[in-house]
């Protein structure tokens, strides 16, 4: 994938972030190092690797799973969002 200008002017609007003029080569260049590592990845060959391999042998705390709803914590998360109503985050409309 090619990180240019337009690409990161998209990445902009989809982050509401705004990078100043001075940044902006720097962060592509940046955006660039990180895609060239991860198209590295895409070349490896894992077809005999177990896709359940962990990188150490202690297993997974599993527990039983059982819904809760609990008022008291949505109330409280709720309570410091910025926009909220009827037990629901309210937050802006993203997709194009």
């Amino acid at each position: 994938m090619q990180v240019d200008n337009a690409l990161l002017t998209r990445l902009e609007k989809l982050s509401y972030l705004k990078i100043s003029e001075d940044k902006r080569e720097e962060i592509i260049e940046q955006l660039s190092e990180i895609m060239s590592f991860v198209d590295n990845l895409s070349e490896l060959n894992t077809d005999n690797v177990d896709d359940k391999f962990a990188m150490n042998d202690n297993a997974t705390y599993l527990r039983e799973d059982v819904p809760l709803c609990d008022a008291r914590i949505n109330n409280d998360i709720l309570r410091h969002a910025p926009n909220a109503a009827e037990h629901f985050f309210i937050v802006p409309k993203i997709i194009e």
